[in-house]
């Protein structure tokens, strides 16, 4: 039986997890060796997110030679490393029961070949992306309390305020140019001429540079 390995990792989940694309490829080939499986080669996706196969040459290389029936079967290390959605997980399947060609994942110990196994196949699927929704919405709470208790959440604070002890305080600095702003858009200046007031004003942004139309723009959206 010809096989070919897909190995993928984010440099997200390296330096988090440690799957790394030498441990999967390691994986993989004892896998093969141990179920008599010709290994033709390995192809990897690596620092690539498995959101989307649009944006990943090395599924995409596997799923050609899937559809050329130049392999018997696919082995993954995990099957999230696949695809990290369940349509997509689902058409590749179709397609590889299609061409005769069956999936291998050793964590999951899932062989599609039988009709079990592609039972299994769905379900595993199904319950990982339902797993990464429910992180996603954990995620959002989180942020959306830590917003809501004036907690800073990450990046940059918002124009106005900064950072103190991990608390969001109005920056007065700036807040006394938010009020200029408003006060001229008040008057119905244009964007070119609130800029041209607050150059002649003094103003000047954090880093000590000239204030922009898109910057004075952002400031009254956000306002």
């Amino acid at each position: 039986m010809r096989a070919v390995g897909y190995v993928r990792v984010s440099t997200e989940e390296q330096s988090r997890e440690g799957v790394s694309l030498d441990t999967q490829a390691a994986k993989i080939r004892a896998y093969a060796d141990l179920h008599d499986m010709d290994l033709v080669g390995i192809i990897e996706d690596a620092g690539i997110s498995g959101k989307s196969i649009k944006a990943r040459p090395g599924i995409r290389a596997v799923l050609e030679m899937v559809k050329a029936r130049k392999v018997d079967a696919v082995i993954v290390y995990k099957l999230d490393r696949l695809a990290r959605n369940t349509i997509e997980c689902l058409e590749m399947a179709k397609l590889m029961d299609k061409s005769g060609c069956a999936e291998h994942s050793i964590s999951e110990k899932l062989d599609t070949q039988s009709a079990l196994g592609r039972f299994f196949f769905t379900l595993t699927a199904s319950l990982a992306e339902m797993e990464r929704g429910l992180i996603s919405e954990r995620t959002k709470a989180a942020l959306a309390q830590k917003r809501a208790n004036g907690e800073k959440t990450g990046g940059d604070c918002p124009y106005g305020y900064k950072a103190v002890n991990g608390k969001l305080v109005a920056d007065m600095a700036e807040q006394r140019l938010i009020s200029r702003i408003r006060e001229l858009k008040g008057n119905g200046l244009s964007l070119r001429k609130i800029v041209a007031a607050l150059e002649a004003d003094g103003y000047r942004t954090r880093k000590g540079t000239k204030i922009t139309k898109t910057q004075v723009e952002r400031i009254l959206k956000a306002a």
